[in-house]
């Protein structure tokens, strides 16, 4: 499905701004805030960066805890019925915690827009990486970027979906 025109020129021109030092540095700090406001807000239906991308909330639990943690996560669809996700952390130089807890805990769930479903992560590997990044940056211009800038491989999961817990 091709997406929505102003959806696609939108994305163009904020995209460059996504990899400025500034944006980097306040990401991290205002995003999280203002989606768990508008989550709260939607009762779970709207999230801020799902304005302009496919996004979910990721349902990982803690690799040393067990204890369950949700992200918010701009997602790709990659045309198989599974979601792409980047561990990119707007481009720092650590990998997010939520990539740790997948790869110790690849159970997880995603909620999309309200529709809960049961997941499995699986690492993408070397063979499928260039392939992935080209899924995912057709959607958001650059984004890989945010690997080159991180100074080290960012991880790439594809979340793959068991069963539907709860639809929208």
């Amino acid at each position: 499905m091709k997406p929505d025109p102003v959806v696609s020129a939108v994305r163009h021109v904020v995209a460059p701004v996504t990899r400025t030092r500034l944006f980097r540095w306040l990401a991290p700090r205002l995003l999280p805030i203002f989606e768990d406001l508008t989550r709260g807000l939607s009762s779970g239906h709207v999230q801020v960066s799902g304005l302009l991308v496919h996004s979910l909330q990721l349902h990982s639990f803690g690799a040393k805890t067990g204890t369950e943690r949700i992200t918010s996560l701009m997602y790709t669809p990659d045309g198989n019925g599974c979601a792409i996700v980047a561990g990119t952390s707007f481009g720092r130089q650590h990998h997010p915690s939520w990539t740790y807890n997948l790869l110790e805990n690849p159970d997880a769930y995603i909620d999309v827009r309200g529709r809960l479903l049961e997941v499995r992560a699986e690492l993408i590997g070397d063979d499928e990486r260039d392939e992935a990044w080209e899924l995912i940056q057709a959607q958001w211009p650059g984004y890989r970027a945010y690997e080159r800038e991180s100074g080290r491989v960012v991880r790439l999961f594809r979340l793959r979906p068991l069963r539907e817990l709860r639809s929208a």
